[in-house]
């Protein structure tokens, strides 16, 4: 589907739910843009649930950032539970401001709606040329197993990296701390890209790659609720990767006051701790820049595996398949178009 004609039916759909033109607007170039780097999970197929979210009131249109904290160097602020789009806009933005005049900066948002997809935000950093971090957790949402369990103790947990380069692309690391983002099960759920081999855990404590197993259900038409999804999400890398979600739901949860996940914990919302750095700011005499460069065509210049047809580094794929896509249209599953439909007929939009 053409980028335009799918921003323009997302937008509608938002308008026709309370949320102003502008801000309907940027929350679906954000899922669009994820859609667009192949995220997916993070782009129109959560537009069902975000709508739903609004009739329960876990969505709630119109929010602005409410500073709890401000340290100058340090800032705290409460989301109200609105468009996490909007609101990570607003706090990397301040993020940046205050890293420009510090050299260095930390934010901390809590009760945010969901956030979207976390490289957007280190992209915007790394745009402004600050190195970044973004540690996330998501209050209300536990759908992933500790390492060695067969019972959901985590959400989702992402991650992101952002470095700069003034003549390339940044280099941008993003994550959940699952092997699969949930959005990703959702995705394939809906008939898009199929999950790979033991991402889910069963009832019965067995590895799957089935979605229904993990929603509890075969009726694809359905939006799912999560907090009822009887499966659960494996943790990646083993002990590893479920050690780094432990963490997020401490620094994005915990230290922003917005709360770990956990039993009978609602709404759904998400915390998110950032530090943001001018890495000239940090030493002027180092070249930072060229270090960079030099590792990055260092790395590049790795001979492949056989079958492999060349080594890439973070942000690679995603800016391939934007340029791809953006000429090409989105590519969207059968259920995620129908869920868009009659989302419209519902609300009378065309």
């Amino acid at each position: 589907m053409a980028v335009e004609e799918l921003t323009g039916l997302v937008t509608a759909l938002f308008s026709a739910k309370g949320a102003s033109h502008g801000e309907a607007q940027d929350v679906a170039a954000s899922l669009v843009g994820a859609n667009l780097t192949g995220h997916d999970s993070h782009g129109v197929v959560r537009v069902p649930r975000y709508l739903d979210w609004i009739d329960d009131g876990t969505l709630r249109p119109g929010r602005e950032l409410d500073l709890v904290t401000d340290g100058g160097v340090f800032v705290l602020a409460d989301g109200g539970h609105g468009f996490g789009q909007t609101l990570g806009r607003r706090i990397v933005d301040l993020g940046i401001d205050r890293a420009s005049t510090h050299g260095v900066a930390i934010t901390a948002l809590r009760r945010s709606g969901h956030i979207g997809r976390i490289g957007e935000w280190a992209e915007r950093a790394a745009a402004a040329d600050l190195v970044s971090i973004h540690c996330v957790n998501v209050h209300g949402s536990v759908l992933v197993a500790p390492f060695g369990a067969r019972e959901k103790r985590f959400s989702t947990a992402p991650f992101a990296v952002g470095v700069p380069q003034p003549d390339a692309p940044p280099l941008i690391l993003d994550f959940a701390t699952s092997l699969v983002a949930e959005g990703k099960v959702l995705n394939a759920f809906k008939g898009g890209k199929a999950l790979p081999a033991d991402c889910i855990i069963a009832t019965d404590g067995q590895l799957t790659d089935d979605p229904c197993a993990f929603y509890g259900t075969t009726d694809r038409s359905v939006v799912p609720v999560t907090a009822k999804a009887p499966g659960a999400l494996v943790a990646m890398g083993l002990h590893k990767g479920s050690g780094l979600a432990f963490m997020m739901e401490l620094l994005g949860g915990a230290l922003t006051g917005g709360g770990t996940c956990g039993p009978d914990k609602t709404p759904v919302a998400n915390g998110m701790l950032s530090i943001y750095l001018d890495p000239h700011r940090l030493d002027p005499a180092n070249d930072f820049h060229g270090e960079v460069a030099r590792f990055v065509a260092w790395v590049r210049g790795a001979a492949p595996r056989p079958g492999i047809d060349e080594v890439l580094v973070p942000g690679d794929a995603e800016r391939r398949l934007r340029l791809e896509r953006t000429a090409e249209g989105v590519p969207l599953p059968v259920e995620v178009w129908r869920g868009l439909q009659n989302a419209a007929q519902r609300l009378g939009v065309r």
